[in-house]
């Protein structure tokens, strides 16, 4: 096996990334070393691009950031039990401690002393990575390197729909990028009654509407939108899932859900706003669900499912598969608007 390896590295706590030949990482005892087939571009890695400011709060560089990955293991460490040389992996990102309150009680997802991949430690976006064993999920060997690339930011859709209880439900997705758009798909295939979706990328809208949303509004374009939902669900949606998090898409959110509706939120704004919580939530009855990630395990099984039965094609949602030697190319088209982009997949050589 070769010593050195392609990698994108945050080198300093600035703007950009470097594509660099760097050392193959050693596996510790709990981990594997994969061959990575396949990684996916987040929002999280645009914030970290950009270097905006939570990426200035939480990254310390140098690192190798990017968490959404499927590959081959070709290394186990001396305590790994349950993965094997030449198992077909996707990484659940979040690594839990498992000895605190939360990982005790079935929350590993909500670890006290949580540590990210790709953020608080060397993450994906290269041609091998070192993960723990507790975050290997197995995938069939069939399973397209595209898709098994891409569960991750899925299961969060997936968490955030199930979550929330839509079945015969009028329902609201603010929000037109990559994991609303696997929402409007899991909502649909859940039994929502009828899918709203707002956003303000024609080409994202279209995307969020092949996957299953009945209405797609483009906020820029449409007047008094807030009231055509009111009026059309005589009161408002029973549920909103916000997918976006910044004050304009909580207060559309707030502004369009029925007295007694349910409010999830998985969407992170870049920094804290005034809310009116007697409003939004007090007087209007509203119930209220906060959405990290996913469940560990339960979800990933789920998605498993709605995958393996055909339930959701996520395969609208990918808009560009590009060789990972284009890296710093398709990061800055996913940070630009003036290429339209949604999930883009970047391949190593096979």
């Amino acid at each position: 096996m070769a010593k050195k390896m392609l990698a994108a590295i945050k080198k300093e706590a600035t703007a950009g990334a470097e594509l660099v030949e760097t050392d193959i990482p050693t596996p510790n005892s709990d981990e594997v070393l994969i061959k990575v087939k396949a990684c996916s571009i987040c929002g999280t890695d645009k914030h970290i691009y950009t270097w905006d400011a939570w990426a200035a709060s939480r990254i310390k560089p140098p690192m190798i950031f990017g968490h959404e990955c499927c590959g081959e293991v070709i290394e186990v460490g001396a305590s790994v039990k349950n993965i094997a040389v030449g198992d077909y992996i996707s990484a659940e990102t979040h690594i839990p401690c498992r000895h605190c309150y939360q990982c005790k009680t079935g929350n590993m997802h909500l670890c006290n002393n949580l540590v990210i991949l790709g953020v608080d430690r060397d993450g994906i976006f290269a041609e091998y990575a070192t993960i723990p064993e507790i975050c290997c999920w197995k995938n069939d060997k069939s399973m397209p390197i595209e898709i098994a690339s891409i569960q991750e930011p899925f299961g969060n859709a997936v968490y955030t729909v199930m979550e929330s209880n839509v079945s015969a439900k009028r329902i609201a997705i603010v929000g037109d990028g990559p994991i609303a758009a696997f929402a409007c798909g899991i909502a649909k295939a859940m039994g929502a009654a009828y899918i709203y979706n707002l956003g303000m990328m024609p080409f994202n809208l279209d995307i969020c509407k092949k996957m299953g949303a009945q209405v797609s509004i483009n906020v820029f374009k449409e007047k008094d939108y807030r009231q055509r939902i009111i009026d059309e669900t005589n009161g408002g949606v029973d549920v909103v899932l916000d997918m976006a998090g910044n004050k304009p898409a909580v207060d559309d959110g707030f502004a369009i859900l029925r007295s007694t509706g349910t409010y999830t939120s998985f969407g992170l704004a870049p920094a804290p706003f005034e809310f009116d919580m007697a409003n939004n939530i007090v007087f209007k009855g509203a119930n209220i669900i906060g959405i990290n990630g996913r469940k560990m395990f339960e979800t990933w099984y789920q998605l498993k499912n709605i995958l393996d039965y055909k339930l959701v094609d996520p395969n609208p949602v990918i808009s560009h598969v590009m060789p990972f030697k284009d890296f710093i190319k398709a990061m800055e088209m996913a940070v630009s608007n003036d290429v339209p982009t949604s999930k883009i997949i970047l391949t190593m050589p096979q």
